[in-house]
This record gives structure tokens, C-alpha cells and sequence, in this order.
């Protein structure tokens, strides 16, 4: 299997922070239909330099944790994800880490 650990900021320019709601709404919308068997969310706190500004921004995250089986449509599903986020958020980037495991459910 691969896990893949998804890194989302909840801070949007020019607006108040991605709201609990919001986040549900988006799970539903988007993570859901993307992952069907099930997933992870929890709550974080993360920093990270801005590679136009240099600057260190903090903010308050949400963490989404994925166990799948490899199948060949996978990371165009993770990429769903991840490219709908940024677009409905105006979110420069999304984090991610994947890594290969043995687990079983």
C-alpha cells in the first residue's frame, strides 16, 4: 500500500481562515468520492518559508492521511485533491509525503 500524508493551510490571503465547515464541505466534495475506503483528518499546526518572499509564514493546518492500494489511478486521484484545494482556496501549494507500507485493514 502507499500512504500518503496531505498537508493543507487553512490561511487564505484576503480573507478569514478556511472555516471547520468549509473544510467538512470540501471532505465531502472532494476527499470522499477521491477516497472512498476511507481516510484521516487531523489538525496541525506547520510553518514554511516562501519561496518567492523568503518570509516564514504560520499557520494553522489540516492534515489528511491516505492508506491505499498502489492502483493505477492513485496519483491522479491524490493530484484531485490537491489541485481542487489549491483552486477553491487560492492556495499556493499543498504538502505532500507518500511512502510505500505494509498494512492491512
Amino acid at each position: 500500500m502507499l500512504v500518503a500524508e496531505l498537508f493543507f493551510g487553512r490561511g487564505i490571503k484576503g480573507r478569514k481562515p478556511l472555516s471547520d465547515a468549509e473544510w467538512a464541505e470540501f471532505a465531502a466534495q472532494t476527499i470522499t468520492p477521491n477516497f472512498p475506503e476511507g481516510f484521516t483528518v487531523f489538525d496541525g499546526e506547520g510553518q514554511w518559508r516562501n519561496p518567492q518572499t523568503g518570509l516564514i509564514a504560520r499557520d494553522r493546518t489540516k492534515v489528511l492521511l491516505v492508506a491505499a492500494k498502489r492502483e493505477p489511478d492513485l496519483t491522479q486521484r491524490l493530484s484531485a485533491v490537491i489541485e481542487a484545494y489549491k483552486a477553491q482556496f487560492h492556495q499556493q501549494s499543498v504538502g505532500v509525503i507518500t511512502r510505500d507500507v505494509c498494512a492491512a485493514f
